[in-house]
């Protein structure tokens, strides 16, 4: 149930309270009455009012001394004056110095005076009302500031959260692309082992097989794809008898030969399993195709060759040319690309001899101008970063290209040297602004 308004009359007159009283009897009102200004302070000490009709003329206080002092003490409580047309002046101050709400002269108007109380009421609800959203919506502004910084605060705590997690799996992601990559590559070396190839033959073909890609506009994947094809482009070697293995091909019988050719298709089936090199099994399948048709396993001619198949073929007969599989004397770098030369058109495809013939005018453009310098094993130190592979004096793979070296692989690489009694040839990364050449370091 709402609380009903309290009404404060204050004046000396009994007869004047009387009338005020039966006046508002059956008005939804709560009455208080004092006789004096003195005993109206007490009233409003003792209850909450919610509105004060004074008369003017009272022994002791004045009406507008009592509102002058209610407003100083209760300035929510509303003030109606009751005066004589004779203290119009003085009404008139207490107005402006009380802040009084209506005055009203005796006698007053019953109709006019009950409508003044309840529009003096209400305006006191308003102000209430006013004042109590205010503050509600104060509040609630501070709440919802509050919950916007908290948000905030989650936020950006759970952005960081992302962020490290993102950051986490980008360096898993590097990790596994590094182990992936070390893999093969020592799955390269394992085949050199195995074949009696000169160390770092794979890694030479994938090489040039990569930068051959990128030359003729094939994008990184797919580069990428020709250096795995020319890490593992022997894989299917190791089925082979030990007599086949270590004779060069121009010594071969055909019977030798026809099992030799075979090794394209036992390698795609070894790396089938794996799906990230079923593209560089692909490639490697076809290797032994000729540009003429004459090739085999499926006698593929011109552009129906993967175009992969045909970079790798030059790249791994550069090589073999120079490392004595292929002829069994070993050629000159510069004999074994005009012999490539010499079959554009019939094994090799002439565009990628055009363009292997030129990487071989600019060393720049297959990747050797990293600035680097060689050191021995007692120089190498924790936090070196190599500039190729580092493998022993037979060839093995010890680290990649790009691993910083750590104090444990430093004991290692000594080991290892010690052991072979041959120094191993240390490249590492430098910021020197006149790097060595390999040259140099030879």
């Amino acid at each position: 149930m709402p609380k009903r308004p309290a009404i404060l009359l204050v004046d000396d007159e009994p007869n004047v309270l009387s009338a005020l009283r039966r006046l508002l009897h059956s008005a939804p009102y709560q009455i208080l009455t004092a006789n004096s200004g003195a005993a109206a302070l007490e009233v409003l000490v003792a209850h909450e009012v919610d509105l004060i009709i004074s008369d003017m003329r009272m022994p002791g206080m004045s009406g507008a001394e009592l509102l002058s002092r209610a407003q100083a003490l209760y300035p929510d409580c509303m003030r109606i004056l009751l005066t004589g047309y004779s203290e119009i002046d003085a009404v008139a101050r207490a107005v402006n110095e009380g802040g009084i709400y209506r005055y009203l002269n005796k006698p007053w108007d019953e109709h006019d005076l009950l409508l003044t109380i309840r529009q003096a009421l209400e305006q006191r609800r308003l102000r209430s009302e006013t004042a109590r959203l205010l503050l509600l919506t104060q509040q609630q502004n501070d709440q919802l500031a509050a919950f916007n910084a908290e948000l905030e605060a989650k936020v950006k705590s759970r952005t960081e959260e992302i962020r490290q997690t993102v950051m986490f799996l980008e360096d898993a992601q590097r990790d596994l692309k590094r182990g992936f990559m070390t893999m093969v590559q020592v799955g390269a070396s394992m085949i050199e082992l195995r074949c009696g190839a000169i160390g770092g033959e794979s890694h030479r073909v994938g090489q040039l097989a990569k930068h051959l890609a990128l030359a003729l506009g094939l994008d990184g994947l797919d580069a990428q794809d020709l250096y795995f094809a020319g890490l593992l482009h022997g894989i299917g070697k190791l089925s082979l008898p030990d007599e086949i293995l270590h004779k060069s091909i121009d010594r071969m019988t055909p019977a030798e030969a026809n099992t030799y050719y075979r090794h394209p298709l036992r390698a795609q089936m070894l790396l089938t399993p794996v799906a990230q090199l079923n593209p560089v099994a692909h490639i490697i399948r076809h290797q032994y195709e000729r540009f003429n048709g004459r090739g085999i396993p499926d006698g593929l001619a011109e552009g129906n060759i993967p175009l992969g198949s045909r970079i790798l073929a030059v790249a791994r007969d550069f090589e073999g040319l120079q490392s004595g599989a292929i002829t069994r004397e070993r050629l000159l770098a510069e004999q074994a690309a005009e012999l490539i030369k010499m079959q554009s058109g019939l094994r090799y495809d002439p565009q990628v001899v055009e363009q292997f013939l030129e990487l071989l005018k600019d060393p720049s453009l297959l990747g050797g101008s990293t600035p680097f310098q060689q050191v021995a094993s007692g120089q190498l130190k924790s936090g070196m970063r190599l500039a190729d592979d580092l493998r022993t004096g037979r060839g093995v793979l010890l680290m990649t290209k790009g691993s910083v070296v750590s104090d444990y692989q430093v004991s290692v690489v000594r080991r290892y040297e010690a052991q072979e009694e041959t120094p191993f040839t240390i490249l590492i990364e430098t910021s020197d602004a006149h790097p060595v050449t390999r040259q140099d370091a030879a």
